[in-house]
């Protein structure tokens, strides 16, 4: 029993190596991330950036990830001012802007007289 035991603490040892491994690449991949976003946008895109992360991170994310792709194919010649991911975000809004339609569907009661 001890055996087993200590073959399963031996275990739950290489687990959470392996966790705090794999913790240490994400902070280490978003900490790149973070520094190429700070020489690609200016301040002020930033701190916008920064203010829609809070409402809508996924969207946040996604904006990031298409000025990332951006630079890394040579198309950002200058840092991207604010202005420019305002434009972004309107095509960005555009493009995924989803269609909802209502419809009403009303029954007519069984026990309704109309007589």
């Amino acid at each position: 029993m001890q055996e087993l035991m200590a073959q399963h603490g031996m275990g739950n040892q290489q687990n959470s190596e392996q966790q705090k491994v794999q913790e240490d690449t994400k902070r280490e991949a978003e900490e790149r991330r973070q520094l190429m976003l700070s020489q690609i946008l200016s301040s002020e895109a930033r701190e916008r950036l920064a203010r829609i992360a809070l409402v809508k991170p996924e969207k946040a994310r996604g904006v990031e990830d298409v000025i990332l792709r951006a630079a890394q194919m040579g198309q950002v010649a200058e840092k991207v001012s604010e202005e420019k991911l305002i434009s972004l975000l309107e095509q960005i809004n555009n493009q995924t802007s989803r269609q909802t339609k209502v419809t009403i569907q009303r029954r007519r009661s069984v026990l309704e007289d109309d007589d």
